[in-house]
């Protein structure tokens, strides 16, 4: 899959890049209560990811291959701000 925006009530909280609907479905799933951070009543939704936001998930994921880490066990990045 492309990278993949989450979002909470509609603002962007990470990018990711899961590897097909699954892997999107656990990740929100196992995420959520780190996703909502207390607020129980949040929505997480999903959405592609546009340019600047898939530069973002490639610069992690070049950084993390820089310390050495392999290819598949890298899923993403926290988007602040």
């Amino acid at each position: 899959m492309l990278p993949t925006i989450i979002l909470v009530d509609g603002a962007p909280r990470c990018v990711i890049r899961p590897t097909d609907k699954k892997d999107l479905d656990r990740f929100v799933r196992n995420a959520k209560k780190y996703l909502l951070a207390g607020n129980e009543e949040g929505k997480v939704t999903h959405r592609p990811a546009d340019d600047d936001e898939s530069a973002k998930w490639r610069e992690g994921f070049a950084l993390h291959k820089a310390w050495g880490g392999a290819d598949d066990t890298f899923i993403g990045i926290p988007l602040f701000g």
